[in-house]
């Protein structure tokens, strides 16, 4: 079979984690650069939890920190032939993680840990979790 027609919901899973990725890195460089000081590459070090431009970096940083080994596992689970309806399911659970956790840390100024960013990212990471499990599981099959 075809793999569009097999991945295919998934494939529009990982569109939605990419896009994702590009619009936080707009917002952060956005927000950054309307700065009277941005200087580029850095930010300021006395930003905190309180500063958006702080917020938006740190949701960009996270993500650069957690997609590309989601990324990673998503390819090794097509390339071993996984399972389409729980890699699909692992891919959208995954992308809708990121955003909540995206519009969570936009929204909400706490340094408080657990925040309630965390548990959004604890989502992401179980559903990186479970691809990783289901990876194996296939090639222990095969």
């Amino acid at each position: 079979m075809e793999l569009a027609t097999l991945y295919g919901t998934a494939f529009w899973g990982i569109f939605v984690i990419l896009l994702t990725w590009m619009v936080q890195w707009f917002i952060a460089a956005g927000s950054k650069g309307k700065k009277a000081d941005a200087v580029p590459g850095k930010i300021d070090e006395s930003l905190g939890h309180k500063s958006f431009t702080f917020r938006a970096h740190r949701t960009f940083m996270n993500s650069l920190e957690n997609v590309p080994a989601m990324l990673g596992v998503i390819f090794l689970a097509i390339l071993v032939g996984a399972d389409a309806f729980w890699v699909m399911i692992c891919i959208w659970s995954f992308a809708v993680a990121r955003i909540l956790h995206m519009l969570m840390y936009y929204a909400v100024a706490t340094n408080e840990n657990p925040s309630p960013r965390s548990y959004f990212f604890l989502m992401g990471l179980l559903s990186n979790i479970a691809l990783l499990v289901l990876c194996a599981i296939t090639m222990i099959n095969s």
